[in-house]
């Protein structure tokens, strides 16, 4: 059974936005670093890490919905300079596209167990590139 992350996407307005935001990140990086990695840094450090890494991805709630998961790489837990333990989720550069699943808001992150994952969107372009409002009432309806 795979495990994997949800976190909210604070600030983020879609799924766009997201997309924006990941490449502008990844070449801050890139200027740092040659061997750059994308990352998500954390308080909390995952008991379940090796499941995490073996299989897992960390889905992002933008909006009140799950919409998107990275693959997660590698946990790699640090200290910051206060002194306070930390942790950095490395994630695969692409992002892919999930069929919206509600979440109400929580703060942190949460496990999601695989039965409980929403599914990967199709490669259907016409759904994909539906506007949000459109997507939503279709998902309220059942119709995608």
């Amino acid at each position: 059974m795979s495990i994997h992350l949800v976190k909210l996407c604070v600030g983020i307005e879609s799924v766009d936005h997201l997309k924006q935001s990941i490449q502008s990140r990844f070449k801050q990086e890139k200027l740092k670093s040659a061997n750059a990695q994308l990352f998500h840094t954390t308080r909390m450090i995952p008991k379940k890490g090796p499941e995490l890494i073996n299989d897992g991805s960390l889905y992002w709630v933008i909006k009140g919905h799950i919409q998107a998961r990275q693959k997660i790489l590698d946990i790699q837990p640090f200290q910051d300079n206060e002194g306070i333990k930390r942790c950095n989720i490395i994630v695969d550069k692409k992002l892919v596209l999930t069929q919206w699943h509600p979440r109400s808001a929580f703060q942190g992150w949460r496990y999601l167990y695989g039965e409980d994952a929403p599914q990967d969107m199709s490669d259907n372009i016409l759904e994909a590139n539906l506007p949000i409002q459109m997507r939503k009432d279709l998902m309220e309806l059942r119709l995608i």
